[in-house]
C-alpha cells in the first residue's frame, strides 16, 4: 500500500466504513488481484522458496472461468524438511531476547494493515467474502498479532516471582515455548486462522509450520510475506501447501513436531488429537472444531434487534463461520412477529459476486459445499417447511445459493445437530425458557450462543446456563458471530475446543509455552 493511502479500519462490530476511499482502493485492489490471475505461488521453507514436481490450480468459487494461480503440491520431503529446518532455527529464535519478537511480529501485523485491501481482494476471490467481510478478516489477523504481543508484553514473557523460603532463596516462574509448532487452518478465515495462531506462536518462541486449507492458499502466501518482509529469520516461519493426506497428515505424525493448532470440523480435530496423543510423550493441540450454535428469543425481546442478529449471524459469509447462527428458539408469542422481520431482512440480501458493493452474499467455497446444500435443502423441504431458499442460484458461473429459512423442522431430525456450515437456519417455537434452554445445549458443541430479552433476570439466567464459550446478548449487529481481539474471547466448550481457552483474551498465548519453576539458592 502506498503511503499517500489513508488508513482505513473495518472490524465485524461495524461492518461498514463511511468513507468512499474504502470502495475505490478495494475496487482497485480487486482490478490488480484479477490481473495477477493464473500466476505460479511458491512454499516456502527455510527462508526460501521451493517448487514441487506438481502444482494445483486454485479457481474462484465467485466465477469458475477463474484460474486464481497454482500452487504447489508438497510431499513428505517438504514436510521432513520444514520440520528440519524449524528444529535447527528454534534455539536461535527461542533464545531471542522476546522485545525483538515482539518488535518483529508487531512489523508484520503493520504490513498486514498496510496491505488490508491487497489481501482483501484476493481474499474476496479466493473464498467468497463480501469486502467488509474480507477486510475485516485481515485486520483481524493485524490486531491478534498486535493483542498477543500486548499480552508477552505486560507480562514480562510470563517471568514471575514466587514466594521465598529465605532471603538466600530465589524461586520464580518462567514460560518457555515448546519448539516446533504446526498451524492447520480452514478455509473460513483464512486470515485470522492462519496468521493469528501462527503469530501467537512465534512471539512465544515457537518456529512455525503453516499447512492453509487447499481452498485458501493465496491468502496464506501473503501472510507468509508479512512475516518474511517484517524480518522473521529463515526457518522459524514455514508454509507448505498440498493435500491434507500427504502435508496435513506427514505434519500430525512427525515426531518432531511439538505442538498443533487447528480449526476446522469436529471429527478431523478429534482425529488430530488421537493421532498427535501416539506420539512418545503428551503434546499440546489446540482445536477448535465448529459450533451448532444457537439464538434463544424471548417474549420480552426487541423483535428488530433479534431479527437482525439473526439474519447476519445465519447468513454473514454464507453460514460458512463455525460460530454461525444455526437454531432459533422464539417464543411461540412473538414467532410469527419475528419469522416476518426475518423474512423481510433476509429477502433485502443480494447474492452474487461478492466484490460487488450491492452483494451481501457470496458463493459458498467449493463444489463440495455446493453439493453439501442441496442435499440438506433437499432433506429439509422433506421434512419441514421451507419458508424462504431452498435452492441454488444462477446468479453466475460459481457456486451460489440462496439463504434458507427453515421452519416446523422436528425437533428429533438430525439437522437440529448437525453442523451443515451453509446459509441454512432452522427455527422453532417454545413456550418456556427452560425448555429452550434444555434444546440449545443439547448439542454436541458449544462454541457462540445468543440470547434476546430486555429482562434482566432473563438475561443473567441465560448467561448462568448456557453452555457455551462465547455469549452475546441483545447484540443486533450478530446475534452469535462477531468477536474482536481484545472485546470478545472467542473459544468453545465440548465439543467445540479443546483447551478451554480462548483467543483474543486473557488465557491465549500462554498455551504456546509450558512452564518452568526455576528456585536458584545463594
Amino acid at each position: 500500500m502506498t503511503e499517500a493511502r489513508k488508513k482505513i479500519k473495518v472490524t465485524y462490530s461495524t461492518l461498514a466504513s463511511p468513507d468512499p476511499l474504502l470502495h475505490q482502493y478495494y475496487e482497485e485492489a480487486v482490478a490488480q488481484a484479477k490481473a495477477d490471475f493464473g500466476k505460479t505461488y511458491p512454499m516456502f521453507i527455510n527462508g526460501e522458496e521451493r517448487f514441487a514436481a506438481k502444482t494445483f490450480e486454485k479457481r474462484s468459487p465467485v466465477n469458475l472461468d477463474w484460474v486464481m494461480g497454482h500452487f504447489q503440491y508438497g510431499s513428505l520431503a517438504d514436510v521432513n524438511d520444514a520440520v528440519a529446518a524449524a528444529r535447527a532455527a528454534f534455539p536461535a529464535w527461542s533464545a531471542r531476547p522476546w522485545q525483538e519478537r515482539v518488535e518483529i511480529m508487531r512489523r508484520a501485523a503493520d504490513l498486514m494493515s498496510e496491505r488490508l485491501f491487497e489481501m482483501g481482494a484476493n481474499m474476496s476471490l479466493e473464498i467468497g467474502k463480501n469486502r467488509l467481510e474480507a477486510l475485516g478478516d485481515v485486520e483481524e489477523t493485524a490486531d491478534l498479532l498486535r493483542y498477543n504481543c500486548d499480552a508477552i508484553e505486560k507480562n514480562n514473557n510470563f517471568a514471575f516471582e514466587l514466594l521465598a523460603e529465605s532471603d538466600k532463596h530465589h524461586n520464580r516462574s518462567v514460560l518457555k515455548p515448546y519448539g516446533v509448532w504446526v498451524v492447520i487452518s480452514p478455509f473460513n478465515f483464512p486470515g485470522a486462522l492462519a496468521g493469528g495462531p501462527s503469530g501467537a506462536a512465534l512471539v512465544a518462541g515457537n518456529c512455525v509450520i503453516l499447512k492453509p486449507a487447499t481452498d485458501t492458499p493465496l491468502t496464506a502466501w501473503f501472510l507468509t510475506e508479512c512475516f518474511r518482509d517484517a524480518g522473521v529469520p529463515a526457518g522459524v516461519f514455514n508454509f507448505i501447501t498440498g493435500s491434507g493426506s500427504v502435508v496435513g497428515q506427514g505434519l500430525i505424525d512427525h515426531p518432531d513436531v511439538d505442538g498443533i493448532t487447528f480449526t476446522g470440523s469436529y471429527d478431523v480435530g478429534m482425529h488430530i488429537l488421537r493421532s498427535f496423543a501416539n506420539g512418545r510423550y503428551p503434546r499440546p493441540v489446540i482445536a477448535e472444531m465448529g459450533g451448532k450454535n444457537p439464538t434463544i428469543i424471548s417474549q420480552k425481546a426487541d423483535i428488530d434487534k433479534a431479527a437482525m442478529g439473526v439474519m447476519r449471524s445465519a447468513f454473514g459469509l454464507q453460514g460458512q463461520k463455525c460460530s454461525a447462527c444455526s437454531r432459533v428458539y422464539v417464543h411461540h408469542s412473538v414467532k410469527d412477529q419475528f419469522m416476518g422481520k426475518l423474512l423481510d431482512l433476509t429477502r433485502q440480501i443480494n447474492v452474487g459476486d461478492p466484490t460487488v458493493k450491492e452483494n451481501w452474499m457470496g458463493p459458498v467455497a467449493n463444489k463440495g459445499a455446493f453439493e453439501d446444500y442441496k442435499k440438506f435443502v433437499a432433506e429439509l423441504h422433506a421434512n419441514g417447511d421451507v419458508v424462504y431458499g431452498g435452492e441454488t442460484l444462477e446468479v453466475g458461473n460459481g457456486y451460489y445459493v440462496a439463504p434458507t429459512i427453515v421452519d416446523n423442522l422436528p425437533l428429533d431430525h438430525h439437522l437440529w445437530k448437525t453442523e451443515m456450515f451453509l446459509p441454512i437456519v432452522t427455527v422453532t417455537g417454545y413456550e418456556a425458557l427452560d425448555k429452550a434452554m434444555v434444546l440449545a445445549n443439547d448439542v454436541e458443541y458449544g462454541l457462540t450462543a445468543g440470547f434476546f430479552s430486555e429482562d434482566d433476570k432473563e438475561v443473567q439466567w441465560f448467561l448462568d446456563n448456557i453452555q457455551a464459550g462465547v455469549l452475546y446478548v441483545n447484540r443486533s449487529s450478530g446475534a452469535t458471530t462477531g468477536a474482536w481481539p481484545g472485546y470478545q474471547s472467542f473459544g468453545g466448550w465440548k465439543g467445540s475446543g479443546s483447551t478451554g481457552k480462548a483467543a483474543g483474551s486473557f488465557h491465549y498465548v500462554q498455551q504456546y509455552m509450558h512452564e518452568q519453576s526455576q528456585t536458584v539458592v545463594d
